[in-house]
């Protein structure tokens, strides 16, 4: 299993996560859904970004009934994400995959037991679950690998993700809480004080705050 694959990011910069929202009728779990099997589909993507992976391979990686594989699936393609139209069964093609604009999304530190195991916590009926997958993945989308971490802040987190600034911290929380980040306190530049930056659990893991020191950083992200 390979440490990370590489993610598509663009989409995400040009506000395309503000598109998955939580709603009544069941759409915002199929929203959830979908970013699950986004995550899942990305992690099975070969050189040329084409994913092989069957219905039963992909339930049992996120936990997801069919009937809700099969929302999260046309969300992905109405949101051209994926597409499956020029491709055999059990078959997705990753858009815009080794086009500019990407990052590094962890594999193998994400799986125990052949299943993602943050995903086992997720009953798709909250709202912070949906948050904490946007976010995550607006994560790999700004993280920097001068610092091997995210470097952004809430108002940014909120204007490309969608996530209310009053919700973030409970995402966050979720993320932390899962393993699948790590915050980390960095001194602000000509200032006494700290902020926060993200750490995506899984990448470069020996890149971190006790190997390469507190360094001043700029406390806005670019």
């Amino acid at each position: 299993m390979r440490p990370w694959v590489r993610l598509p990011t663009q989409w995400m910069k040009a506000n395309g996560l503000i598109k998955f929202w939580w709603g009544k009728e069941g759409v915002g779990s199929d929203n959830v859904a979908a970013l699950m099997e986004l995550i899942a589909i990305s992690h099975a993507v070969d050189d040329y970004g084409i994913a092989r992976i069957t219905y039963t391979d992909l339930g049992d990686i996120t936990g997801l009934s069919r009937a809700k594989m099969a929302a999260g699936l046309n969300i992905l393609r109405r949101n051209e994400l994926i597409n499956t139209n020029s491709h055999g069964k059990s078959q997705y093609e990753l858009v815009n995959f080794g086009k500019p604009g990407w990052g590094k999304l962890p594999v193998r530190s994400m799986y125990s037991g052949g299943r993602i195991a943050a995903f086992d916590d997720f009953n798709l009926r909250k709202i912070a679950e949906l948050d904490a997958l946007k976010i995550y993945l607006l994560f790999v989308a700004f993280r920097g690998e001068d610092i091997n971490a995210a470097r952004i802040g809430y108002e940014k987190i909120a204007e490309y993700s969608g996530v209310h600034g009053n919700r973030i911290k409970s995402a966050i929380s979720l993320l932390t809480n899962n393993d699948l980040i790590v915050l980390d306190q960095r001194k602000k530049e000509n200032d006494p004080g700290y902020v926060f930056t993200y750490r995506i659990v899984g990448i470069d893991p020996r890149r971190h705050l006790g190997t390469t020191g507190r360094e001043d950083i700029q406390a806005e992200a670019t």
